[in-house]
């Protein structure tokens, strides 16, 4: 069945039209028509009211939602509820996000994640492995016990052919040039982050293949005048991208404005970061057998560590317009276009055009969420 999206502020590849139905038939978007071509009026009518039709959002960083945490768990059911949690945000394709664990708990989540794309579960992109090969003196909330080097056998297991976007955020100061590139040559997306490395090491570590950043600014070397560490050679490098927590807590704002004009336009992603209580009734939860409170947004431990986000993708948008002063139409774009085309999607996801999958987003003025479409759904 055919069926037209009608009388909405459509954000199309070339900027916002209100004088515009979207035709979706299955899984794609067939084409953008004036309302009164006889195609959208032979199509099923679906009103929007109004409301504002945006490409659906993609976060490459999801640790969890719905009150459950993929390390905890690292099952399909798992998946599903942590899509569904996030879903109700405006999170149509996501990567589940599993932190530094043993070897073990690395080899269930490859699993399940590659059940979920065999079954097609709603949102799920791939997966990002954040760790464990991480600098023990840029931890976070990791526990460094986990922490090592990756040997020939977790290098197989990581490079072994796979379903989706496989993505691993690793420390350069911890991990060879070489095995970099191994990774790289499997296909994975490779991001620095968790990491004390030096600008001349990240340089290196760029040229071996690194494509991004990991909550830039957060866990890693800052820009200082005589020492660019790892955010200065984030900011020069115009091909990789960055990821964002745009909270209010993680970032001070006026960094974040600062990064994000130093970027080519394209190259920052909004991420959540999420944590179990996005989308839960309960705020708080466990993590490495510690009770995270969750309190005023903020998540994190008794000594005052953050411990991932509160964040949803809905939030992140309407952050980078009040607190960053990014346009509408700029802050979707960093939370769909330029995360898909980062994970290399780009011919396929983050855009409302045709032959694009028809996974959409309606939010209000109020940047609620509305509805949503996964793949027409």
């Amino acid at each position: 069945m055919t069926t037209a999206l009608t009388h909405a502020r459509v954000l199309a590849a070339d900027g916002w039209h209100d004088d515009l139905a979207v035709l979706l038939e299955g899984e794609r978007i067939v084409d953008l028509l004036p309302p009164a071509d006889p195609r959208v009026r032979d199509a099923h009518q679906h009103d929007l009211h109004g409301a504002m039709l945006l490409p659906g959002f993609i976060d490459v960083q999801v640790n969890g939602g719905g009150g459950v945490l993929f390390n905890e768990a690292p099952t399909v059911e798992t998946l599903r509820r942590i899509g569904a949690a996030h879903r109700r945000f405006g999170t149509t394709g996501f990567l589940p996000t599993l932190i530094s664990d043993d070897v073990a708990v690395m080899r269930a989540a490859l699993a399940a994640v590659e059940q979920a794309l065999a079954e097609g579960v709603p949102g799920v992109l791939g997966i990002h492995l954040e760790g464990p090969y991480l600098a023990p003196a840029r931890k976070g909330v990791h526990d460094p016990k986990y922490f090592h080097a990756p040997g020939s056998d977790e290098l197989a297991m990581l490079c072994a052919p796979h379903r989706g976007v496989r993505l691993i955020t690793l420390a350069p100061d911890q991990v060879s040039l070489a095995s970099i590139g191994a990774l790289v040559a499997a296909g994975l997306i490779v991001c620095a982050g968790h990491t004390a490395a030096d600008y001349e090491t990240i340089r290196a570590a760029l040229a071996a293949g690194v494509r991004g950043f990991t909550h830039l600014f957060n866990a890693m070397t800052p820009f200082g005048s005589r020492e660019p560490g790892v955010v200065g050679a984030a900011l020069e490098d115009a091909m990789s991208w960055c990821g964002i927590i745009v909270d209010g807590h993680h970032v001070h704002p006026a960094s974040l404005r600062v990064a994000v004009a130093a970027k080519p336009r394209g190259k920052m992603l909004l991420v959540t970061d999420a944590m179990p209580p996005v989308g839960a009734d309960h705020p708080d939860y466990v993590l490495n057998g510690e009770t995270i409170v969750v309190k005023d947004g903020i998540c994190q431990t008794a000594q005052g560590v953050l411990a991932g986000s509160a964040l949803d993708m809905a939030g992140a948008v309407r952050n980078a317009v009040q607190l960053l002063g990014l346009s509408l139409e700029e802050a979707v774009r960093m939370a769909s276009t330029y995360p898909a085309e980062f994970l290399g999607l780009g011919g396929s996801h983050g855009r409302i055009a045709p032959g694009y999958r028809a996974d959409l987003v309606v939010l209000d003025d109020e940047y609620c969420v509305q509805q949503s479409w996964i793949g027409g759904s």
